[in-house]
């Protein structure tokens, strides 16, 4: 990226002026034209990009409603055909396709188009030679290596339904997750090094694979150091295969299958407050083009014309990492890193995501909130930890970026053609696998606030009942419907819960339309930019990976000495999320610290380390609501600092005494003890 060439955004309206006569004198306009004309705009997105569909379709999108739009109807196209439609000019411009690095390695390593080409066909081929059809699901159990690139596009190339897992997640996390889905196919690595620590994943596996019984092919990607051997995971009726095995020989002429617009590209989890976690699908048509548009907000060129080389870190587990790997549906190249960012344990380093990006030679770095609020704090100096003169911008998600953020981002980093660093916030989601607001490179950068609303997402803040708010913090809902939506959740008959995860709130009629609620706070700037004040639902969300409530009270209420339990993540606009969980004991026990590292334990086994709350509490009784549901909203809400009576209502409440802990502990904490 060379901070002299126009924008991609800039490069889109001079496009749509030349080829559909439309002119925006500002970014407003064109935004409101996006949300508008949805069938002009999502057909300018496949036509600028270039995307090619041997049948036509018959509408852009029919019925133009919310739930239950259909997009492209009639047109077939394949995820991994639009990556590998890139190779050549890329090859040819001598761009790797994937440059990675874990922390065994001393430096990074590069594969080339050419070779991801080659890997992606023969694990494909072993797909279908394994009896692999369209619609068969294939889980993943890896890293963030290119091994778990080169296997999810030989997923999508033949038509199969790709699921991943971090292997830093539990047993349970993960049989929560994928045995919704009954996999025919698992991949898995057998142990991981994290933070300077190898960790041996192989009883996990072994309690995954007891807890699969429709997996036919386990594929082991061995770790450097572990010995396990295929064989290890076999069982009746189950055959075992080696990676490379199956990434080895010529797959000759090879091509991606066609697909049709909304065939199932991925399953994705994003947790709410019970039951299991929601298996999202989204179809291969829906993500391409929002992807490929998400790249003219953030900016990214084919790495063949500008040398762009695009980092997000990210675990497996998060939505961040499909984002990055979505970077080679326009011919970028990416660079992924598996590891601690904050350095080995008990010896903190915060400048080993920044010395990658220097090896690598990254333009485009992005992270979590989080991962800069720790730098600042750690005083790291990110120039004198690598040579970053090539880096153009940077992203930051998963929490609200604070004002002292921006500031020391434009403090520390280089200063491209002599301006202040481009940061790039985003906010959006797994539930549609993409940004609802986002950055702008055309639009002035205000510290503390996102540029704009993200084109096709009719984003708004809206009142509880359902008045749009200017300037006023409000629920973030979008009005329309976009590709990239849920084609369904797995299993979900009628519709039931994806409807009632999103429109439960704004249903629509007598006059209204249904809104998609998100679950975040929002305020809409006079400017037309965004601030984010965090979940206004009561979901985890702890470093940009959401967890339901649910899923932490199954770890800690197996505790025989837990009768009841009530977590809170509270997130604080330029702070710091705290999270606390309160536990109620069986009569006569006392949290002491055996019991409370006890509590720690069995959430970081059963879901993961991120997972492990700040501080836990004990308390004689958890709010229950009339029709016994934990009352984790006004708790989160009074912890936040809202009065009492504006929160809770007694007489809606089956122990009403019991919320009077919360209110005196919410005021101890807003005096600043909790002692």
């Amino acid at each position: 990226m060379n901070p002299t060439r126009t924008p991609r955004i800039t490069t889109y309206r001079h496009w749509l002026a030349e080829q559909r006569g439309l002119h925006f004198d500002h970014y407003d306009a064109l935004w409101r034209w996006s949300i508008t004309d949805l069938p002009a705009f999502w057909a300018s997105i496949w036509d600028f990009f270039e995307l090619q569909s041997p049948t036509p379709w018959s509408a852009v999108v029919a019925p133009d409603t919310m739930p239950g739009a259909r997009w492209f109807a009639g047109a077939q196209i394949n995820y991994a055909s639009q990556v590998l439609r890139h190779a050549d000019a890329a090859h040819a411009a001598g761009c790797p396709a994937i440059v990675w690095q874990n922390e065994r390695m001393a430096a990074p390593q590069e594969m080339s188009w050419t070779e991801l080409r080659r890997q992606v066909g023969c694990f494909a081929l072993r797909l279908r030679d394994s009896g692999v059809q369209p619609g068969d699901r294939v889980c993943a159990y890896l890293p963030n290596g290119p091994q778990a690139v080169v296997a999810f596009l030989a997923c999508a190339s033949v038509g199969a339904v790709w699921s991943i897992c971090s292997p830093d997640m539990g047993p349970v996390a993960v049989l929560d997750r994928f045995r919704q889905i009954e996999p025919r196919v698992l991949l898995a690595v057998d142990g991981q090094q994290w933070a300077g620590v190898a960790h041996d994943r192989r009883p996990v596996l072994h309690e995954v694979l007891a807890g699969l019984p429709t997996v036919q092919h386990v594929v082991l990607l061995p770790d450097l150091d572990a010995s396990a051997q295929p064989a290890d995971f076999a069982a009746a009726g189950r055959q075992t295969h080696a990676y490379a095995d199956w990434t080895a020989g010529d797959p000759g002429d090879w091509q991606p299958d066609l697909l049709p617009f909304e065939h199932p590209l991925w399953v994705v989890y994003s947790s709410g407050t019970t039951g299991l976690p929601k298996a999202i699908v989204h179809g291969h048509g829906g993500i391409v083009l929002e992807m490929l548009k998400g790249s003219l907000h953030n900016d990214i060129a084919p790495s063949a014309e500008t040398g762009e080389r695009f980092h997000w870190f990210s675990s497996t587990g998060w939505i961040m990492w499909n984002a990055q790997v979505g970077a080679l549906l326009g011919g970028t190249t990416i660079c992924l890193y598996d590891g601690n960012p904050g350095g080995p344990a008990g010896a903190p380093d915060w400048g080993t995501l920044w010395r990658f990006a220097g090896a690598a030679g990254v333009t485009w770095f992005g992270a979590g909130a989080a991962f800069y609020a720790s730098c600042l704090k750690a005083g790291v100096q990110p120039m004198q930890q690598a040579d970053l003169s090539r880096l153009q911008a940077v992203g930051s998600t998963g929490s609200p970026l604070s004002d002292e953020g921006y500031q020391w981002l434009w403090d520390h980093l280089p200063r491209p053609g002599g301006q202040d660093m481009w940061i790039a916030t985003i906010s959006g989601g797994t539930d549609f696998a993409g940004a609802f607001v986002a950055g702008n490179r055309e639009l002035p950068q205000v510290r503390g606030e996102m540029q704009c609303r993200c084109l096709g997402a009719a984003v708004a803040a809206w009142s509880e009942d359902g008045h749009e708010l200017l300037d006023q913090v409000g629920e973030l809902v979008c009005t329309r419907p976009m590709p990239s939506m849920p084609l369904y959740f797995w299993g979900d008959v009628g519709n039931r819960r994806y409807i009632e995860s999103y429109f439960d709130m704004y249903p629509g009629g007598d006059g209204k339309p249904a809104a998609w609620r998100h679950g975040d706070w929002i305020r809409i700037t006079r400017r037309g930019g965004a601030v984010i004040y965090g979940r206004s639902d009561a979901t985890i969300n702890r470093h940009g990976i959401r967890m339901g409530t649910a899923e932490l009270y199954r770890a800690v209420e197996l505790l025989p000495e837990v009768l009841d339990s009530l977590v809170v993540d509270l997130e604080y606009l330029g702070r710091e999320s705290w999270m606390a969980l309160f536990v109620v004991l069986r009569e006569g026990l006392q949290l002491d610290a055996a019991l409370t590292q006890r509590l720690k334990q069995a959430i970081r086994a059963t879901l993961s380390a991120r997972h492990v709350p700040n501080d836990i509490y004990q308390v004689a009784a958890i709010p229950r609501t009339l029709s016994g549901k934990k009352m984790e909203l006004p708790v989160k809400k009074l912890l936040l600092g809202a009065a009492p009576e504006q929160v809770l209502r007694r007489d809606a409440m089956a122990n009403a005494a019991a919320v009077d802990w919360f209110v005196e502990f919410a005021r101890r904490r807003g005096s600043g003890s909790t002692a």
